[in-house]
């Protein structure tokens, strides 16, 4: 039987093959309503239709859910709206009133250094007396790139390809992103000063710090810059030395800017939480976030979960990390996760694990993640794959597709890091 699983994140229909009533169909509802609780076009609109803008107000849209963002911005704005300047990941857009650009992510691409030319030349038609809406959300760090001198598209990618393969976290890639921009790091606010702004952000980063969203265009950063890490080649770090150095921003830049994050990964959460109660299952929020390696995380996660009571849902959140081979295979960090616990999980009829990224993507590829259960390993088993081999060679998006496991949910509209869900339901062993 074919067992893919699917999420409708345009509406409230959702598609399952499971009958009414099964804990992997109630995982799907769950992760479903956790990801409408955050959606950009409805965070937005709620935040303006409390907070009204008056005046001319021009509109800056970056990220993977910039354009339900700057859709909500539309209908609550209506006239009052100048201009809208909009980027997204290639299969993020909508048809909206404005241009949409697409741009490369992960990796940024020519249109990224095309998109950091058309957003300067858009921000210099901008009335300085006008107000200026910015909507961000993940993914404008490689969608938007204005490179320091001596920086151009071959060194972005290859910085940018060492940093995802090295297994770091988010704040110490966009510490090195920063060194090579001149709209990151709060450089931005600088080349909008003295417009007001107004800038609105889904958090997609640990602890929700603005100065790490997005790599922090329009956010003071008074903290010591960070070593380089360590583990850099040298070729790269030469070319970090070369580079010339971006000017830091006077704090004059930031007088007239207001930032307010209006989604994060603990409000995605509790909506999972306030869904598993009516449900009937007594929901576990975890704490702090999942961080480090992703099979180390899976493993663990497993144990908890198989040591737990029936009937619950344990909520995590956060984001793990990959060191990846030299030539991996398919899927990302979550599928990795997902197959870990799997391994542990194996044989266990009463146990079920979904872990996705709620911007619907799991690193290449289109899958959000995967939905796993006790019946995983054997199913890939079966086709002649090896789980420990899969997780060896970042390849566990190829054992869950055979196992038919993987989750597939589309764009979301949103990104609040990595959403794990695991469901104890009666034991039926």
């Amino acid at each position: 039987m074919d067992r893919t699983q699917s999420v409708d994140c345009s509406g409230s229909t959702m598609v399952s093959m499971f009958p009414n009533g099964d804990p992997r169909d109630h995982l799907l509802r769950i992760f479903q309503s956790a990801l409408a609780a955050v959606h950009g076009a409805r965070r937005v609109g709620a935040f303006l239709r409390a907070h009204p803008l008056s005046g001319s107000v021009y509109v800056i849209a970056m990220g993977k859910a910039a354009c339900p963002m700057a859709r909500a911005a539309g209908e609550v704005l209506g006239a009052g709206m100048g201009d809208a300047w909009v980027v997204t990941k290639q299969g993020h857009t909508e048809a909206l009133a404005w241009p949409v650009l697409e741009a490369g992510h992960p990796l940024p691409d020519v249109r990224s250094i095309e998109a950091g030319a058309g957003l300067v030349d858009f921000i210099a038609r901008i009335p300085r007396a006008a107000n200026v809406l910015v909507l961000l959300s993940g993914g404008a760090s490689t969608l938007v790139e204005y490179p320091v001198r001596g920086i151009g598209l071959a060194e972005l990618r290859a910085i940018n390809e060492w940093l995802l393969a090295a297994g770091l976290d988010i704040a110490a890639v966009n510490a090195v992103r920063k060194r090579l921009s001149q709209i990151k790091g709060g450089r931005l606010a600088a080349l909008l000063a003295p417009r007001p702004v107004l800038c609105l952000a889904i958090s997609d980063v640990p602890d929700d710090e603005a100065a790490t969203i997005a790599s922090g265009p329009l956010v003071s950063d008074l903290r010591p810059a960070p070593a380089l890490p360590v583990e850099l080649p040298s070729s790269l770090r030469a070319m970090l030395d070369r580079a010339e150095q971006p000017a830091d921003p006077e704090l004059s830049a930031f007088r007239n800017v207001r930032f307010h994050i209006v989604a994060t990964l603990a409000d995605a959460m509790q909506a999972a939480a306030l869904v598993a109660r009516d449900l009937d299952y007594q929901p576990l929020v975890h704490a702090p976030a999942i961080q480090g390696d992703a099979a180390e995380t899976g493993r663990r996660i497993a144990h908890e979960l198989l040591r737990g009571p029936a009937m619950t849902l344990h909520i995590w959140g956060g984001e793990t990390s990959v060191r990846l081979p030299a030539c991996p295979g398919r899927g990302g960090r979550n599928q990795s996760l997902a197959l870990a616990a799997a391994t542990l999980l194996r044989g266990h009829s009463d146990v079920f694990l979904l872990a996705a990224g709620t911007d619907g993507s799991d690193g290449p590829g289109f899958d959000a993640g995967a939905l796993v259960d006790g019946g995983t390993v054997e199913r890939g088993r079966a086709a002649g794959l090896d789980e420990e081999a899969a997780i060896r060679n970042a390849d566990a998006g190829r054992f869950l597709d055979v196992s038919a496991d993987l989750l597939y949910t589309g764009p979301t509209g949103t990104n609040v890091m990595d959403l794990v869900l695991g469901l104890k339901s009666t034991s039926r062993e």
